[in-house]
């Protein structure tokens, strides 16, 4: 069975992109590829540094809808951990 993750990938101008994907690294890899977002392209490289991991497709993209809801200083609370916010 297919797990399906949303992440915060950290670009190179120290911005946070947030998707959601089944495979974390072959995303990572995708993104560093320039084959990913286009927000990400110019960004180069990206490293995923916060990821929530669901069970449905549509779980994962309602979480990243949640998350790009956040404020910056929100997000930088999920990566370090000092927040575990559930949503706009």
């Amino acid at each position: 069975m297919s797990k399906f993750y949303t992440y915060l990938a950290r670009c190179n101008d120290g911005s946070l992109y947030t998707g959601y994907t089944v495979d974390l690294n072959e995303r990572e890899a995708k993104h560093n590829e320039g084959k990913g977002a286009r927000y990400t392209r110019v960004r180069l490289p990206v490293k995923i540094v916060y990821s929530e991991e669901f069970q449905t497709k549509s779980e994962a993209m309602k979480r990243e809808y949640e998350i790009k809801c956040l404020s910056k200083k929100e997000k930088e609370g999920l990566v370090s951990g000092k927040i575990h916010c559930g949503g706009c």
